[in-house]
C-alpha cells in the first residue's frame, strides 16, 4: 500500500459518508412533498415486510401532496395503515385506488426541532470523516514505522489526508447550511 492508495481509500470512504448525510437530510420533512419521504415506510406484503416503492406506485401530485398508487387492489388499506402508523406524521386519505399523502405544514417549533435534527446529522458526519482522517494517518504512520516510506512522503501524506478532510467538511458545511435555510424557509 502506497501513500496514494491511503488517499483515494480515505477519499472513497469520505465521498460516501457525505452521500450518506445527503440520504438522511433528504428524508427530514421541509414542508414540501418528496417522494422519498415515504422511502423508510414499510408495509405487510404477503407476510413480509416490503418498501412501499416496492408494492406502489409513488409520484407528486403537487407541491404539499404525495400520491401513492397500489399496484393491487388489495394493498391500499395496508398501505394507507403504514403510512398513518409510521413516524413521520403523515395523514393518507384514500381515494378508490389513489392514496393522497397531504403535507402538513411545519410549527414554528418544529422547524427549530428540525434544524437540530439536521445540525446533528451533520456533526455525526463530521465524526464519521473524522474518523477516516485518524484511520489514513495510523495507516500512513505504519507504513513509515515499517519504513515503507519516507518522513517526507509521511508528512506530505498526513497533509493531503487533511486538505481532503477540510474539503469534505466544508461540503457538510454547505449541505447542513442549505438544508437549515430550506426548513426555515418553507
Amino acid at each position: 500500500m502506497s501513500t496514494a492508495d491511503i488517499k483515494k481509500n480515505a477519499e472513497a470512504k469520505m465521498a460516501k459518508s457525505v452521500e450518506s448525510l445527503k440520504g438522511e437530510l433528504q428524508k427530514i420533512r421541509t414542508g414540501r412533498a418528496h417522494p422519498g419521504i415515504l422511502d423508510q415506510v414499510s408495509v405487510d406484503y404477503y407476510g413480509s415486510m416490503v418498501p412501499i416503492s416496492q408494492v406502489a406506485n409513488v409520484t407528486l401530485l403537487d407541491a404539499r401532496t404525495i400520491s401513492v398508487q397500489p399496484w393491487e387492489k388489495g394493498m391500499g388499506a395496508k398501505i394507507e395503515k403504514a403510512i398513518r402508523e409510521s413516524d413521520l406524521g403523515l395523514n393518507p386519505a384514500s381515494q378508490g385506488d389513489l392514496i393522497r399523502v397531504p403535507m402538513p405544514p411545519l410549527t414554528e417549533e418544529r422547524r427549530k426541532d428540525l434544524t437540530k435534527v439536521v445540525r446533528n446529522t451533520g456533526e455525526d458526519a463530521k465524526v464519521a470523516v473524522r474518523n477516516l482522517r485518524r484511520d489514513a494517518n495510523e495507516q500512513a504512520k505504519k507504513l513509515l514505522k515499517d519504513k515503507e516510506i519516507g518522513e517526507d512522503d509521511e508528512r506530505r501524506s498526513l497533509d493531503e489526508v487533511q486538505k481532503l478532510t477540510d474539503r469534505v467538511i466544508n461540503e457538510i458545511d454547505k449541505l447542513i447550511s442549505a438544508k437549515e435555510a430550506e426548513i426555515l424557509a418553507v
